[in-house]
This record gives structure tokens, sequence and C-alpha cells, in this order.
């Protein structure tokens, strides 16, 4: 698309034409996150904090979870600092294997792409400046097959001299290369300048960005693989910042929408629910607004009906039944690693406390993968929504549904639901007849480990497909569990005591 004077349409044009009711805008769970194409949280407060680290000269690694908003932090970050520095931002996923097939190889790619996105930045080209760029572009041309990362680096250094502003390095996706030794060869050089930025000019700040830690990089590769220790990257100033979407970023982005919409939806309300399944992580949170806005509601519905607590319910549902490639990476990460299984059924089903220990190479990793996280010195799932899916999957595997308790359910889920109405009542005295019925036998032990299992799995047949439930976490291990249901807009809590198993309905 190109205006009559040939320039293209930018991004800016696009959210400026938003108003005239051209673009409308769409809430986004692939690939970045545009400004003027999607509804998103406000990340202002994290670009400046970003800078911060950046005019220090630091050289750090945001390593999160997938889909955690990496690439969208590192594209916005990059314009955020187009006033002040020269941005190149690389994404090393347009690196093929054949680009780190040899350090020549190599070499000779990252200058080409490093010259191009430099030059989109226009910056002032002075006489030495120019002839700078012109001795690192004759080396790519003529593919000089004895040019290597010493000489890459030297002819970055001379650019970086005669540069009117400092140049900042963004790679996004390293994951891509963090197993290969000419990437850490990479690291190392980048390294030794580093070191020596009083010696000589070196690029200002380099951030890399992706879910293995660099500074770590053993954790890249699979168990039967020979582990790649070397670890160049100790330069690294430590990266804290807590990047997941906070509740009134959340609203924000709500107020946005229903600016556009008017759906009177309650945007307090509303994000304070999708914060509390989600605890930010971004794209569960624009997955469950996404769910609301083009599937919950029925066709010829005004939107008003899927921004309600029923509707968010039904937007929960709707992700816990879903495929997508967050809920898959959890999958394989549990086939991969089997310890990593044994610490979440152990979460899920006993409710022992399990110490968070960063030396625990599973825990460490898990947390790193954006599955568990540190609460008060304990393991805790990241959020609901992952602790819902995982006890539906541990729940249906086909030797717990050939359990006596999953075919009882079966059985006499047809006598709970009365009118569109839970009667949990019945489903407690039912399940308690069960229990003592099939297990009146067993030890006190196995009815404090097992007792919440039972239960889960014959109240899941019963609400499946209409109501969601999930654990109370604070009450774990307060002597108690606290199953919340939530069944057509009621919500239920269920007590279950380690010794009666069934204390109270409240």
């Amino acid at each position: 698309m190109k205006r009559p004077n040939g320039h293209k349409v930018c991004l800016e044009d696009m959210n400026k034409r938003k108003g005239e009711g051209n673009v409308a805008k769409v809430f986004n769970v692939t690939g970045d996150c545009k400004p003027g194409l999607h509804y998103m949280v406000n990340i202002d407060e994290r670009l400046k904090e970003l800078k911060v680290l950046v005019d220090a000269g630091s050289y750090f690694t945001i390593n999160r979870a997938r889909q955690y908003g990496k690439t969208t932090t590192l594209r916005m970050f990059s314009r955020y600092l187009k006033d002040d520095y020269y941005v190149v931002l690389m994404d090393f996923q347009t690196f093929g294997n054949a680009e780190f097939e040899s350090e020549n190889v190599f070499a000779i790619s990252f200058a080409s792409s490093f010259l191009r996105l430099l030059k989109r930045k226009q910056p002032k080209l002075s006489k030495g400046l120019k002839e700078a760029l012109n001795n690192l572009q004759k080396q790519v041309n003529c593919r000089n097959e004895f040019f290597a990362l010493k000489a890459l680096f030297e002819n970055i250094s001379d650019i970086c001299a005669e540069t009117d502003r400092q140049v900042v390095l963004l790679i996004d996706e390293v994951d891509s290369a963090s197993n290969n030794q000419v990437f850490l060869d990479f690291l190392a050089q980048l390294r030794a300048y580093y070191i020596d930025r009083d010696e000589q000019p070196v690029i200002q700040s380099v951030i890399l960005a992706g879910v293995h830690d660099v500074r770590n990089l053993k954790r890249k590769i699979r168990p039967e693989e020979e582990h790649k220790m070397n670890s160049p990257w100790n330069i690294a100033t430590d990266f804290k910042m807590d990047m997941s979407l906070s509740e009134d970023g959340i609203v924000g982005m709500l107020k946005e929408y229903e600016a556009d919409y008017h759906t009177g939806m309650n945007a307090r309300e509303m994000a304070g629910l999708i914060y509390n399944y989600t605890s930010g992580y971004p794209f569960l949170v624009s997955r469950l607004c996404k769910l609301m806005d083009e599937d919950v509601g029925k066709e010829g519905q005004p939107k008003s009906m899927a921004w309600t607590k029923e509707g968010f319910y039904g937007a929960v549902r709707l992700l816990l039944e879903e495929k997508n490639t967050l809920f898959e990476s959890l999958s394989e990460k549990l086939v991969s690693y089997p310890e990593f299984n044994t610490i979440l059924q152990t979460l899920l089903f006993s409710g022992k406390n399990i110490a968070y220990n960063a030396d625990n190479e599973v825990i460490d990793m898990a947390a790193m993968f954006g599955f568990i996280k540190n609460r008060q010195g304990n393991v805790m799932i990241s959020n609901r929504i992952f602790e819902m899916r995982l006890y539906n999957m541990y729940l249906s595997t086909a030797e717990i549904q050939g359990e006596k308790m999953y075919k009882a359910s079966l059985r006499d889920k047809s006598q709970f639901i009365v009118n569109g109405r839970l009667n949990m009542k019945r489903v407690l005295e039912k399940f308690a007849e069960h229990f003592t019925d099939l297990y009146h036998d067993r030890d006190e032990t196995f009815v404090e480990e097992e007792g919440r299992k039972y239960f889960l799995l014959y109240l899941r047949p019963i609400i499946n497909g209409t109501g969601n439930y999930y654990i109370e976490s604070r009450t774990r291990n307060l002597g108690r569990t606290d199953v919340i249901v939530d069944y057509c807009g009621e919500q239920y809590i269920i007590t279950i005591g380690n010794k009666t198993l069934i204390e109270a309905v409240i």
C-alpha cells in the first residue's frame, strides 16, 4: 500500500487512520504486538527502566518464557531509543543453520545484517564513518574467506568510533544459536571488547533476548546430548525486571477497548479476574481477551454479553480446551523431563511444600520456562490457568479414568444439575458415600494424600464443558484445601480437610 507520493504507509500512519474508522484494533496472540494494530498494555515504565540500563552501558540478557512479550518489548524499545542512539535490532531466527556453519560465514552474515540495519537509521555520514562503513561492506561483497570474528569486531569498533551517536545492539531469539560454538565465540569477542571499552570504541549496550539464559547455556542442551559448559557472558548485568502485565496495565488496555465498543463492562473487575487467573502472563491475558471479544458471545448478540463474569468463565473454558503453542510447550517439557512431571503432581495432589532451590536443575529449568515460580521460598505453579490445564491433563489419562471413582461419577452426574444449577450439596453427599464404600479400609495417610485427587476425579465429569475448578493456593498447606468451583456464574468453595476429608461447604 502506497501513498500518491510513493511513500509507504507506516505504523504511525495506520494508528492515525484508526481514528477515521479505517483500522480496527484487535487482541493479538501471534507475533509481536503493534500499538497501531493491537490492544496492548502500556509498557512505557518498563521502557524507561530499560533505558537506564542502556545509558549505563550495560550488557544483559532478557530471558523469559515463551510468548512473554520479549519481541514486543525489544521492538518497542528500539523505537523508544531512536532519538538518542542508533539501534540495530537483529533476529537470529532469520539466520539459518548455514550462517553458523563457520566463523567466516557467520561473520559475513552478521556484518551484512549489521550494515543493512544501521544504514536504515540514516546516521550522519562523516568522511570517517563513510570510510568505515565502506571497509566493512567490501568484506561482505567479496565474501573474504579470511574474514572472521576478530576482523568483524575491529570493523564494528571503527564504525562506533565515527558515529555521532552511540550504537545499541539488540538480538532477539538467541536460542536459535545458543547451542553453537560459533555463537559462543561471538559472545567471547563481545566480552573482550566490553572489557577493553576504556581503550577502544565499542557498542554502547548489547541486549540478548530468548528463553534460555546464555550465562547458563547447558540448559539449551537436551539431556541425551553432550553439554557445552562454556559460558562467556559473565559481563552481563542481572536483569530482574518483572515483565508480567500488571492489573492496572490490564485495566488501561480494557478501557481503550471499551472506548471503541462501549460494552458497559466494569474494566477494573474484569482486569482483576484476568489477572487472578493469569498472574499477568502476557499470552494468557491476550488470549482470554481475544476469546471474549471474538468467540464467547453468540452470533448476533452484542459484545456486552461476553464482557461479564459468565463470559469470562466461558473464555477460560475455551482456553483450557484448545491447543496452542504455549500448552504444547508445557506438555513437551513434561515428557522430556520426568522429574518436572513428578514435582508438578506432588504440588497439585499432595499439597506438600517443595522448597524453591535455584541450584536444583529441574526447578531452575521449570522456572526458566515460566511454569513455576518462587513464592516465599516454596515452589508454586505460575498461574491458575496452568494449574487448571495440568489438573485436566492428569485427570484425563486412561489410567486415572479407569478408577472406580471416575466411573461412579459418570453414572451419577445426571442427578446433580437441576434447572441449570449445580447441586453441590448432593455432589458432596454422593462423593462421601462412594469414598467410604471404595476406600474405607485405607489408612489416614491415604486419605490425606489421595483424598483431593479422588474428589477432583469425581467432580470433573460433572462440570466438564460447563464449569471450572481450581485450588486456592493459600490453603494448600494449612491443614485443608479449598477447591473453588465456578458453574454458570455461581461459585462454590469446598473445604477438604486432612482428617475429615470434607469439612464444610460455603
